[in-house]
């Protein structure tokens, strides 16, 4: 018997339980998604002031190209119109000629242009107001004292009027040309100020890269440290202790380090690691415990077979004696024994009879799986054909009709396949029914690597109820009067089956009969012609051998 802890060998219990509920201490998901909160912070916080800096840039920038430079340009515009208004109307006032008042009528015009898109661009810019309304005021007062009125006059010969204001309008134009200078010089500085502010932007944007730069190196640095020292190294730790168990120390203690998961990861390994050296030990008591009942049943098998041998031997003398010498007395002194005496004695002679049967069927029974062991091709084609030859007379007799299959090849040992198949033949004649003529077949089908046989006949039948019960050693359900036989032969066919892989049931669906199913193994490879010859030859020879045996079983 295994030992068992009522039998005085308890179990060593580790001391390690594994932790219930929720880990002490932060776990790896709650450091990292407190980490991954704290980056993504940061990152927002980064990304805001990226924005704000590319904002900025943009702002400057728009500022400089929509507003400050075209500004500039459309003052150097509107001097220039102003320009040419006073070199037209000066070159008509000393010619008197039409033509030369064509600058001015364009200039006039590009002064209306020039105006709009002045006051346009620099309506947020009071200073630039303010300037371009002097300047404007100027050109008003130029134009009026001296340009409108010069360009009014006749031409065909020089102005007088513009050769009498001429001074005035000199000076008048010398504060038109100051505004302008100022204007421009007030929108320049703007624009020096817009690109210094552009500048500036740009540094800072630099800047502040390289800080969100840096910044993510740090970040990646710090996971990785972070990683490493919570997570890898811990992990680490705990693989090389677990592979020093799984190599056989089973002494090494695990030890637990890490986020609070890991830690309890770690002891719940090491609480298995526990358990299993206490299971190793008990299991070495068990081992010793089974050495032990080993060597006491090589010993019991050892008696077995002397007993065996004694029981084939020296038992069975002693029951002829005992049957030669009653069957002497009866017929030596037969005419002084009443009929009483004589019945007396024919009860010690078929007492002594069935007992040296008896003998003789048990011994083939714990010979199944023990003797012949030698497991080969077996051709169930030839084997069933002597089987039927060694059991003519029975069939002749009862009138039976034995029909089969085409029969395989199958691995097994011969001489109790032919056991197997002699038992269930003659008990399916033997078992037949009065009123019909009895008819036994055997068919066989394939299932994957099996062969799954069936032996049916129209006798008597088997109640399903005792389905199980027939295969019990010496379970009879008639009395011997009735059917002969001790029963052993249905137990000797399921341990003939059960030695070859199989198994053996009752068809409780057949009717009328019995219809009895078994599965053997297939052949593990297809033999040679010659070794299928020589597989016959020694199947001949079991056969034979086996014919004698399972007669004296089926009696």
């Amino acid at each position: 018997m295994i030992p068992t802890e009522e039998d005085g060998y308890s179990r060593v219990r580790p001391r390690a339980v594994a932790l219930a509920g929720r880990p002490d201490g932060w776990t790896t998901r709650r450091w990292l998604v407190a980490g991954a909160c704290a980056a993504l912070v940061v990152l927002a916080a980064l990304a805001v002031t990226g924005g704000w800096v590319f904002a900025r840039s943009t702002q400057i920038s728009n500022r400089l190209v929509d507003q400050s430079t075209p500004a500039l340009v459309a003052s150097v515009q509107l001097e220039q119109s102003l320009t040419d208004q006073e070199t037209g109307v000066r070159g008509y006032g000393l010619t008197g000629q039409p033509s030369f008042l064509d600058p001015y009528t364009s200039g006039l015009a590009q002064e209306k242009d020039s105006t709009v898109r002045l006051r346009t661009l620099l309506a947020h810019d009071k200073p630039g107001l303010a300037d371009l309304g002097r300047l404007l005021d100027s050109a008003r007062t130029w134009q009026q004292d001296f340009a409108v009125p010069v360009a009014a006059e006749p031409g065909g010969a020089p102005i007088k009027l513009a050769t009498a204001r001429a001074d005035r309008g000199k000076r008048e134009f010398d504060t038109v040309r100051a505004a302008s200078d100022h204007l421009q010089l007030t929108l320049q500085n703007a624009r020096d100020h817009a690109r210094s502010d552009l500048q500036g932007a740009r540094d800072f944007r630099d800047v502040i890269f390289s800080v969100i730069a840096l910044v993510i190196v740090a970040m990646t640095g710090l996971v990785f440290a972070g990683l490493r020292r919570g997570v890898t190294l811990p992990l680490g730790r705990l693989s090389d202790d677990v592979r020093k168990v799984a190599e056989g120390h089973f002494d090494h203690r695990v030890s637990a380090s890490g986020p609070a998961d890991l830690r309890s990861l770690a002891q719940d390994v090491e609480s298995m690691r526990e358990r299993l050296v206490a299971e190793l030990a008990f299991s070495d008591t068990a081992r010793g415990q089974l050495d032990e009942q080993a060597t006491d049943l090589r010993r019991s098998n050892a008696e077995l077979e002397q007993f065996a041998y004694v029981a084939s031997h020296d038992l069975q003398e002693p029951l002829r004696k005992v049957a030669s010498f009653c069957q002497l007395l009866q017929r030596r002194y037969g005419d002084q024994l009443d009929d009483r005496a004589g019945q007396y004695i024919e009860y010690a002679v078929d007492g002594a009879n069935r007992m040296q049967t008896l003998i003789n069927d048990l011994l083939a029974f714990s010979r199944v799986g023990r003797l012949h062991s030698d497991t080969s091709t077996v051709d169930l084609e030839q084997l069933f054909a002597r089987t039927v030859d060694a059991l003519s007379l029975t069939v002749e007799e009862a009138g039976a009709e034995v029909t089969h299959d085409p029969l395989p090849v199958v691995t097994g040992d011969g001489t109790q396949l032919g056991m197997l198949l002699q038992n269930l033949v003659s008990n399916a004649i033997k078992f037949r029914s009065p009123e019909r003529p009895a008819r036994v077949h055997v068919s066989v089908e394939r299932q994957d690597a099996l062969w799954s046989f069936a032996v049916a006949d129209n006798g008597i039948g088997i109640a399903p109820e005792f389905a199980e019960k027939v295969f019990v050693i010496f379970q009879r359900l008639h009395t011997r009067d009735a059917y002969p036989g001790n029963g052993i032969g249905l137990a000797l066919c399921k341990k003939i089956v059960e030695f070859h892989g199989g198994s053996i049931t009752i068809d409780p669906d057949h009717s009328p009969g019995t219809r009895f199913t078994f599965t053997l193994p297939g052949p593990a490879a297809a033999p040679s012609s010659d070794a299928a010859t020589a597989a016959a030859t020694i199947a001949d020879r079991e056969a034979d051998a086996a014919t004698g045996a399972a007669e004296a079983v089926t009696r």
